[in-house]
């Protein structure tokens, strides 16, 4: 989800492969873990309705068995891929526009610039709560409620970050930013155009510098 230094994605297993498990891995401690970023790459490069638990065994060499139980269902599976990726794309992200010495108004403005950096590398396929939000019954509040979590924490911050920078409505300063950051995503994802970020960026600009005007 986040420029990482990880092997391409392999493609979807084929039906011969998803009949070689090695045994002598089973009882490894560390397969819970493989699951978990075999599951990663596949959820994220493919969708989730496209892989089934087979594709996620036979990527992670291991069983059905100890992926039930492990996370006892592909839907808890999900959800936890979900909860992981999103602490460490706000991990990177946030430490992105939160490192060094800077104003509150730099730190905002290197929203975009971050984010092109993470459209542009090859293992970006766009924001996994959009996806999965998009891919699943828009009458079930389940992976909306753990996007929406995600969602929070970043508003939280951008909007700690306006507060500092003298906004008279920080939260709305970041729901705006917020909008345009999503758009962004969703627009790198269907072009392929990292460039789309300056874009939002040129847009974000004009929202900061009347926000830093009025706080003068």
């Amino acid at each position: 989800m986040r420029p990482k230094a990880v092997p391409n994605p392999h493609a979807l297993p084929s039906e011969d492969a998803l009949g070689a498990k090695p045994a002598a891995l089973e009882g490894e401690p560390r397969a819970r873990e493989r699951i978990l970023q075999a599951a990663t790459r596949l959820f994220c490069q493919y969708g989730i309705n496209a892989v089934g638990v087979d594709a996620v065994v036979a990527e992670a060499a291991t069983a059905k068995a100890t992926l039930y139980k492990a996370f006892g269902s592909k839907e808890r599976l999900v959800e936890i891929v979900l909860e992981k990726e999103g602490a460490a794309w706000r991990d990177w992200f946030l430490g992105q526009l939160l490192d060094g010495e800077a104003t509150p108004l730099t730190r905002l403005r290197r929203i975009f610039p971050v984010l092109r950096e993470w459209f542009g590398d090859a293992q970006f396929f766009g924001c996994p709560f959009i996806n999965a939000v998009a891919e699943h019954d828009k009458r079930d509040d389940r992976l909306r409620r753990i996007a929406l979590a995600h969602k929070k924490v970043v508003l939280e911050t951008l909007a700690g970050l306006a507060a500092e920078a003298g906004a008279r409505d920080p939260n709305g300063v970041a729901h705006q930013l917020g909008v345009l950051i999503d758009g962004a995503i969703v627009a790198a994802m269907i072009t392929k155009d990292p460039n789309v970020a300056l874009m939002a960026g040129r847009t974000a600009d004009l929202l900061l510098s009347g926000m830093a005007a009025e706080a003068a």
